[in-house]
């Protein structure tokens, strides 16, 4: 199974979102979008990964995460150490989900091949700024 994650700030920190795909044999399978509240660029990162592994949990054992932050991808890959320490409480969480798994691969991609993660992340947070501008 293929999964896109993006996080999205406006403003570090700032009002974050989150948006990811799902994909099986190329074909979308589930797809989400999610404000999150004011986060930094890093951390929305973080929490589109961890929201991901808790989605995808009952649907398969292998999972392929790909994703534009390479500060995410590396760290997870354990070639940059966490120093943040919001982000190494979200990657406690993420270890935890990650024993529900028998193998995740994490992969950077050029933000082009992310597009439709991240046109969610800024749906969530449009149609939050938007609903929350007409009260």
């Amino acid at each position: 199974m293929d999964v896109h994650i993006d996080g999205a700030s406006r403003g570090n920190p700032g009002l974050s979102a989150i948006g990811i795909t799902i994909k099986n044999d190329d074909k979308i399978i589930k797809e989400h979008c999610e404000f999150i509240g004011i986060r930094t660029n890093n951390q929305a990162e973080y929490e589109a990964l961890r929201r991901a592994l808790e989605i995808c949990i009952d649907m398969d054992g292998e999972v392929n995460i790909s994703s534009d932050s390479e500060l995410l991808i590396n760290q997870r890959n354990l070639k940059y150490r966490i120093r943040s320490q919001e982000l190494k409480i979200i990657s406690r969480e993420i270890t935890n989900l990650e024993k529900n798994y028998d193998k995740i691969t994490y992969k950077h991609i050029p933000r082009t091949k992310n597009s439709r993660a991240d046109y969610l992340a800024n749906k969530a947070l449009d149609k939050y700024v938007g609903a929350n501008s007409k009260k």
